[in-house]
């Protein structure tokens, strides 16, 4: 997973990239340490990436991008990831801002390692609701708040109902409505027949069968352009994740109900449309998207932006579904570059 910054320079429109020092990518290091956190009656678990400070006792180099606050106290940066996700779809691009901002990355009920409380609705507004609630509890002022995919929908619900609570937002191909037809957009081609009547408990089963690896390798190629290149550690620790969420009782009924309520959202009248939230956001938006991304098509990012008016998009070549984990050299200085020119009043 090695990178450079010219991966994505040809396809900047008007994003400020930071010349501010990153540490070496080290795509070596472990997810960050977690601990739970009592958010109005659930038990979140998070995990947090220390300001200046990466596993090990080590440090990234050091320094401040020009505007970044660092004189005024710690900026912090909120992670939320996507569907069938986790925290530790974080863990590279944390580090890289780790020199400018404390990061806290959370699992949403249902998924990693924070169970739903009983009765939990999975309804991407009642997501939106825990992260609203966790941003209000760190009682730190507005945060830097960051959303992948299903991540993507929940912070901006999260940024349009609470404007006070959000400094930034980065939206890394947010689910945003679309309805595409098609079977590069699944895991396993058999999983659409898995909620038929009569062949649908048979699929479910040869699902339910497939070992961690091979869940791990469908989802390397559903979400990267090119799985190749994803270090074996992190090959590992995606498996070491299925093995601990098949132990989960409660981990398939979230995916599934959580991709019935995304679904829902994209279906929803035109009153209630998610279209509806991106100008409600007030914040400076920095909009990542990958040119090949299977799941939520790049055409829509133009889009995205128009409508939220202090947006500018990223889009980064030979890049799919999750930038942050393929591109984190990319992503981090774009998402610099924004704190930087929205310290200035400059985005």
């Amino acid at each position: 997973m090695t990178e450079t910054l010219g991966a994505g320079r040809a396809a900047i429109t008007h994003v400020p990239l930071s010349a501010a020092p990153l540490p070496p990518l080290d795509t070596t290091i472990e997810p960050w340490p977690g601990d739970y956190v009592e958010v109005a009656g659930h038990r979140v678990h998070v995990r947090r990436t220390p300001r200046g400070g990466i596993p090990g006792g080590g440090s990234p180099t050091g320094g401040s991008p020009a505007g970044s606050g660092s004189g005024e106290g710690t900026r912090t940066a909120v992670y939320v990831h996507g569907l069938g996700g986790s925290s530790t779809n974080w863990t590279d691009l944390a580090a890289q801002l780790s020199g400018y901002a404390e990061g806290h990355a959370l699992d949403l009920p249902g998924f990693g390692r924070s169970e739903p409380i009983h009765g939990y609705d999975f309804r991407m507004l009642t997501h939106a609701e825990v992260v609203i609630g966790y941003l209000d509890s760190l009682g730190a002022g507005p945060v830097d708040l960051f959303g992948n995919s299903m991540g993507g929908a929940i912070t901006l619900m999260a940024a349009a109902t609470r404007p006070d609570l959000v400094r930034t937002l980065t939206l890394v191909s947010p689910a945003v409505p679309d309805l595409r037809l098609s079977l590069r957009r699944v895991s396993d081609p058999r999983l659409p027949l898995a909620f038929l009547p009569v062949v649908g408990a048979r699929v479910r089963e040869q699902l339910a069968a497939l070992t961690p690896r091979e869940r791990t390798h469908q989802m390397l190629r559903l979400c990267f352009a090119d799985p190749s290149l994803v270090p074996d550690n992190r090959i590992r620790q995606s498996e070491d994740e299925y093995v601990e969420r098949s132990a989960q009782a409660w981990a398939g009924n979230a995916l599934n109900r959580s991709t019935i309520e995304l679904i829902r959202t994209w279906l929803v009248p035109r009153s209630r449309s998610l279209w509806l939230l991106p100008p409600k956001v007030t914040a400076p938006v920095l909009v990542i998207w990958g040119a090949e991304d299977r799941l939520v098509s790049v055409r829509k990012a133009p889009r995205v932006t128009r409508m939220l008016p202090r947006g500018r998009l990223l889009v980064l070549p030979r890049t799919g579904h999750v930038a942050q984990m393929e591109r984190p050299v990319s992503a981090a200085r774009a998402v610099l570059g924004m704190w930087e020119a929205a310290d200035r009043g400059e985005w």
